[in-house]
């Protein structure tokens, strides 16, 4: 985008709409650089802050590393384009996204990838294993979704739904990982949580030996152990170095 979009964009958008397209953009960003993009594949969507139920989500057919905050696409509910833009959307890479918003009133932002490594252990039948500090962070909130093909069909959101719960932390089996948070910052800090778990599992079985697992009462009294790790303030604890990171290697997210 060059930067009369970007100046038309910031016109017609609250200034914390823009505040939350630079956010999703560089979470867009992060995601590629720690390597848990899949080409153009995959989606990271966010509320909009308002009554009318709309999301940002990516541009479909640009890289993760490609993607700035005034290329971001608004949507509504079903995925029609709020304000005009040159690119294309997903709709069939929205289906889970709706699905979860939808009955996660208390989630702003979603994020899916299908790394080897989270789709390695979705298709473990005993899922995370508690081998890890990381684990117990993803046990203490996880759910699981049986695979049903290419998430393409409407029909399989009650389903979606009803497995997520109230939980932060999906594994779709077969698929991947899915995370949701009350900011992106929260949705991303899981995530990175659970990419490590699913790594660190798979590290730890290619060794070949027994492997010892977490007492279940540790995992049980994590809840309090994840707000002295981060202060009690989740992902946004980490986010401003996150955001200082990406600075320093290419600030053209916030364009």
């Amino acid at each position: 985008m060059n930067a009369s979009t970007q100046a038309e964009i910031q016109k017609i958008v609250s200034a914390e709409e823009w505040q939350l397209r630079v956010d999703l953009a560089a979470c867009y960003r992060l995601v590629a650089l720690y390597g848990w993009s899949d080409l153009i594949f995959t989606h990271i969507t966010a509320r909009v802050p308002g009554p009318e139920h709309h999301f940002l989500i990516n541009p479909y057919g640009l890289m993760f590393d490609e993607i700035t905050a005034s290329s971001l696409v608004k949507i509504d509910q079903e995925c029609n384009k709020i304000i005009d833009s040159p690119y294309p959307v997903n709709p069939a890479g929205f289906v889970i996204h709706s699905a979860i918003h939808a009955a996660r009133e208390d989630i702003q932002c979603v994020l899916h990838t299908h790394t080897r490594a989270g789709v390695g252990v979705s298709a473990q039948k005993e899922g995370i294993l508690p081998i890890s500090q990381q684990s117990t962070f993803v046990l203490a909130s996880l759910a699981y979704h049986g695979y049903e093909g290419v998430a393409v069909r409407d029909d399989e959101k009650p389903r979606l739904q009803n497995d997520l719960g109230h939980c932060n932390f999906l594994m779709l089996r077969n698929h991947g990982l899915l995370t949701v948070g009350k900011s992106i910052a929260d949705a991303f800090l899981s995530m990175y949580t659970f990419e490590s778990t699913c790594q660190i599992q798979l590290a730890a079985q290619s060794g070949g030996g027994e492997l010892t697992q977490v007492d279940p009462r540790i995992v049980e009294g994590v809840g309090h152990a994840m707000k002295v790790q981060t202060g009690g303030m989740g992902g946004s604890f980490v986010w401003p170095s996150l955001i200082r990171k990406l600075d320093r290697l290419d600030p053209s997210y916030k364009t």
